[in-house]
This record gives C-alpha cells, sequence and structure tokens, in this order.
C-alpha cells in the first residue's frame, strides 16, 4: 500500500510537470503561482467528503507520545538504521554551481532547463515502479551499493560536459538530458527501501508522530547537504563571472569533489541492516540512551543549521562567497 501511495506521488508530479512546463513558457509564472493557489482547494473538496476520521478514538497525552517516541530512538533498530540514513543523505551534496554552468556555459534556455526538470520526475517515477516490481527482491544494502557505484559513475558525464569531450558528436544538451535521466531513476530506484525501513520502525500507538520524526531525520539530511553546496562554492571560483570568462577549472574540482564525497556515503552501509529480519533482529537488542540522544541532537542541529543557512541565503546574498 504504501509503495502504491507513493508510485501516485510521483506520477502526480511526472503528469503536472510538462503541463507547468508548457504553461510557463506561453503564460509565464504567475500563471502556474495561481493554479499552485487554487487547484488544491478546487481538486481536494470532493475527496474531502469521503474522508473517513474515527470519531472519539482514543489520544495519547503529548507527554505519553514524547516519552513513547524516546523509548523509540533509543532501540538500536531505529538509531542504527536512522544513523546510515542521515549519514548518506547529507552526503549527497550537490554541485551547487551547477544550473549556473549550464545556462552561461552551455547556454541553456528556460525551455532545455525546465525539459531536464520534466524528464526527471519521469525517471523518479520509473524508478520507484522499477523498485516495487523488480528490486524489491535484493536486499537494501545491495540497492543502496550498486546505486551509489552507478551514480559515480555517471558523474562523470559532469567532467565530460565542462571538458568539452562529448563523445559521438552529441549536443551538450542532449549528452546532459541522458545523465540526468539516470540519475534520477537512480533516486527513484533508492526512495522506496528507506520509506519502507522507516514504517517498520514506527511503534504502535505513535505511527504517524514516529514516521514524521523518521522522515524529518531524512529529509533535513537532505536540507543540510543542500546547504553544504552552498558552502563548497567557497574553496573555489564558480562564479557566473568566472565561467563567462571561460574559467572552468573550480567547476571542474567541485564536481569532482562532490561526486567523492557522494560516494563515500558507502562507507557507512553496514549500519544498514540487509532486510526486514535483520531490522527485527536489531530490535531484540539492548537499547542505548546515548544512541537516542545522539539521534535527536543532531536531527535538531541540521534543521537549525539548515534554516539559518537558508535564511542567510535569502537575507544576505553572496554571504558564502558565492555569486
Amino acid at each position: 500500500l504504501q509503495s502504491t501511495c507513493y508510485a501516485c506521488r510521483f506520477f502526480g508530479l511526472m503528469v503536472c510537470s510538462p503541463i507547468s512546463t508548457v504553461l510557463y513558457h506561453h503564460y509565464g509564472a504567475a500563471c502556474i503561482v495561481r493554479l499552485m493557489m487554487w487547484t488544491p482547494l478546487v481538486v481536494m473538496l470532493v475527496p474531502l467528503a469521503y474522508l473517513y476520521e474515527l470519531a472519539y478514538a482514543p489520544i495519547q497525552s503529548t507527554r505519553d507520545q514524547c516519552q513513547e517516541i524516546w523509548t523509540t530512538v533509543c532501540s538500536r533498530a531505529v538509531w542504527q538504521p536512522m544513523g546510515f540514513v542521515y549519514l548518506y543523505n547529507v552526503l549527497q551534496i550537490p554541485n551547487a554551481a551547477w544550473k549556473e554552468f549550464l545556462k552561461t556555459a552551455l547556454h541553456f534556455d528556460d525551455w532545455q532547463l525546465n525539459t531536464l526538470l520534466v524528464i526527471a520526475n519521469v525517471l523518479v517515477y520509473v524508478g520507484v515502479m522499477a523498485y516495487k516490481y523488480y528490486f524489491i527482491k535484493f536486499s537494501w544494502r545491495c540497492i543502496y551499493i550498486g546505486s551509489t557505484i552507478l551514480n559515480a559513475i555517471l558523474s562523470l558525464g559532469q567532467v565530460i560536459l565542462i571538458t568539452g569531450h562529448i563523445p559521438f558528436g552529441l549536443s551538450p544538451f542532449v549528452f546532459a538530458l541522458g545523465d540526468d535521466i539516470f540519475a534520477d531513476f537512480i533516486a527513484g530506484v533508492q526512495f522506496l527501501p528507506t520509506t519502507i525501513m522507516m514504517v517498520h520502525l514506527c511503534p504502535s500507538g505513535s505511527e504517524g508522530a514516529s514516521y514524521a520524526m523518521f522522515t524529518t531525520v531524512s529529509n533535513c539530511a537532505g536540507g543540510l547537504a543542500s546547504a553544504l553546496s552552498t558552502v563548497l562554492t567557497r574553496l573555489w571560483d564558480v562564479s557566473k563571472e568566472s565561467i563567462q570568462e571561460g574559467h572552468y577549472s573550480g567547476m571542474l574540482k567541485l564536481s569532482i569533489l562532490t561526486t567523492i564525497l557522494q560516494t563515500s556515503g558507502l562507507l557507512f552501509v553496514k549500519l544498514l541492516p540487509k532486510t526486514k529480519e535483520d531490522l527485527h533482529d536489531l530490535s531484540q537488542e539492548k537499547s542505548s540512551k546515548w544512541g537516542g540522544a545522539l539521534f535527536l541532537a543532531i536531527t535538531f542541529f541540521s534543521v537549525l543549521y539548515a534554516i539559518v543557512v537558508n535564511l542567510l541565503n535569502v537575507l544576505v546574498p553572496g554571504w558564502a562567497g558565492e555569486s
């Protein structure tokens, strides 16, 4: 059921992306903003009438729910695999200057950039369905190891685009298209194993709060990775002016560094259980208050750091030395 729900979610993204691209191209951003404001309100009125809610259901107090969550995060079956999820996701640091390189150096227009986004959403959906119907038979470790190695190989596409040695006479756009296609397919394949594992970690009675916390850990690690990508732009000159002048050495070094960091997530793969059975075995081991405390502390720090960095990006543009 869970995989079906996520498949429906990504199917919606896949369908809406080309529609929004066409509308943006012909009518501008104002049309998209109005649709985002009114469409959910109108569309959700019909299913809202059929929403089932159990009346007068027993609800635990906030104190009891917090105590149950604390007990949950102290379990080794929680902090160990979620520790892997956090460490792996925080190391998936993107090249923050890549889109600028596509626009400035390779002269991609808005239509081409939006086309990359459309195909990205399509391939995420295909990746999710591929896991649901085929890769689900593989262990979680195999999924992460195989997809990470493949992602490292495909990241060479960025190096090729930067150096300009594009094979087979392909245009930069076609080559970038192929590079992005496989990268987003891999992201789709990796998505479901993590969410399936999170569901099995939720204690009875606090499923909603626990699952929300686990997804927050995963999402805040992604937010921290994005914030760190901004900081890494200070290592080398990857400003728009430098790219316009044809100085791509900083971009090349940044692409290689982010690829190495992304691949280094495999150093922690032994923290990840192979299967649901291994996850159950971990739950039988002794709990650790230190593990739970560290888990929560890192989660709160990551959220705070990502908020601060993103506020600085808005309020003090260029604070990290980027253009």
